[in-house]
């Protein structure tokens, strides 16, 4: 006989066991998906220590790399500037010469030499002593007011914008010999 309550225990056993192996399934299923979460975890975890790590060590490495880029780029501006400035320079004594050929008759001194040598009197030079012309050195600058030697003895980018006569030191060179 059949006691009450009993049909419903072995409907249940039997539905349990029918599904025996949809069940195992979502169990495998769940078991993966709980490792992987486990590993979606671990990952996080890992973005989050490397995330610190580069907000504390990293970021103040690349500040102070970035102020020393920036007095890199300070002193190529300036170097920049001060070759502008000598090209100037280089440029407004190219003309000064090129007016002084023109002006002095540069006239190439193997030829001048050959019409000398000639015995027709027509090409011999009659040199009447001319006024001796004089060059006023143009104030320039002196590299040492740019680039000042450092303890080191190395050439450092100054800051100055002295303007003194390229030449005074040649001159002075020229007048002790």
């Amino acid at each position: 006989m059949l006691q009450p309550g009993a049909g419903k225990e072995w409907g249940a056993r039997g539905f349990v066991l029918s599904l025996g192996p949809e069940v195992k399934e979502v169990e495998e299923t769940i078991e993966e998906m709980l490792i992987r979460l486990d590993e979606f975890c671990g990952m996080t975890d890992m973005i989050r220590s490397d995330t610190s790590q580069i907000l504390d060590e990293s970021i103040p490495l690349v500040k102070a790399k970035v102020r020393e880029m920036n007095n890199i780029y300070t002193k190529i501006d300036k170097l920049e500037a001060f070759v502008k400035m000598v090209g100037h320079h280089v440029s407004f004594l190219e003309e000064q010469v090129l007016e002084a050929e023109k002006t002095h008759g540069n006239f190439p001194h193997s030829v001048r030499k050959l019409l000398q040598s000639a015995t027709i009197p027509i090409f011999k030079n009659k040199h009447t002593p001319s006024a001796q012309h004089t060059y006023d050195l143009p104030e320039l600058y002196r590299t040492e007011d740019y680039f000042p030697m450092n303890y080191a003895g190395k050439m450092e980018l100054a800051t100055t914008n002295t303007h003194t006569s390229i030449f005074s030191n040649v001159k002075r060179n020229s007048e002790t010999q």
